[in-house]
C-alpha cells in the first residue's frame, strides 16, 4: 500500500512560489491543475469582460484564475476561475505569492473533470467564507448556470437557468446568459 506524504502549508507556498505550473493545496495534498478546454477559456474570458465593464465605476476588481484563495475551514488553497472582490482586498503574502482572503463573488466554469468537485466539496468550502456573497457555476458543455446568493450566514438562495435569453444578476451586474456563452458554439 502506497503511503501519501502530506506537506505543510508553508512547504506548499514555497513550492508554489518556485513552480511554473499552478497547483492547489487540499489539507496537506498538492493537486496539479490541468489545462482547460477552449470553451472553458472563452466562457471565463466572457465573464471577466462582462464583469469588468460592469464594475469599472465601482469599488470592485475582477480577477482571473491566477489569484490563490485561502479556504481556512477546509485547509485549502484554490484558484477559482473568476473572482470579484468589492471593497478592500485582504491578502496574505508569502514569499511573493499573494493569497486572497476575502472574495465577494466566485465563479467556477465546470468541465467534465471538475464539475462534481466544484459543485459539492469545493462549494461547501466556499460557503464557509464570511466574505462570499455569491457562488456561480457555469457549465462549459451546455447552456446551464447555477447561482447561489447568500441570504444570511447559513442560508443561500439558488437560481437555475438554461435559457440563453434570460437575464441574471451577478452582484449588481445584469447579464444576458447568451453573452456568457458567446463564441462557444453552444447557442
Amino acid at each position: 500500500m502506497e503511503t501519501l506524504v502530506k506537506i505543510s502549508v508553508e512547504e506548499y507556498l514555497e513550492q508554489e512560489a518556485r513552480n511554473q505550473h499552478k497547483s492547489e493545496y487540499h489539507a496537506g495534498e498538492v493537486i496539479a491543475m490541468a489545462g482547460a478546454s477552449l470553451k472553458h477559456n472563452v466562457i471565463v474570458a466572457n465573464v471577466i469582460t462582462i464583469l469588468s465593464n460592469c464594475t469599472k465605476e465601482k469599488n470592485c476588481i475582477v480577477l482571473p484564475s491566477d489569484i490563490l484563495v485561502k479556504l481556512s475551514t477546509c485547509e485549502r488553497y484554490v484558484y477559482p476561475d473568476v473572482v470579484l472582490v468589492c471593497g478592500e482586498q485582504h491578502l496574505e503574502i508569502y514569499k511573493g505569492i499573494e493569497v486572497l482572503l476575502n472574495p465577494t463573488i466566485i465563479i467556477e466554469v465546470l468541465s467534465e473533470s471538475t464539475a462534481h468537485y466544484d459543485a459539492h466539496e469545493k462549494m461547501e468550502c466556499y460557503f464557509a467564507l464570511e466574505s462570499l456573497k455569491e457562488y456561480w457555476l457555469v457549465d462549459s458543455e451546455k447552456v446551464a448556470i447555477r447561482g447561489y446568493k447568500r441570504q444570511n450566514e447559513n442560508d443561500w438562495n439558488l437560481h437555475l437557468t438554461k435559457n440563453p435569453e434570460e437575464k441574471i444578476f451577478i452582484g449588481e451586474c445584469e447579464i444576458l446568459v447568451k453573452d456568457i456563452y458567446l463564441k462557444t458554439n453552444l447557442l
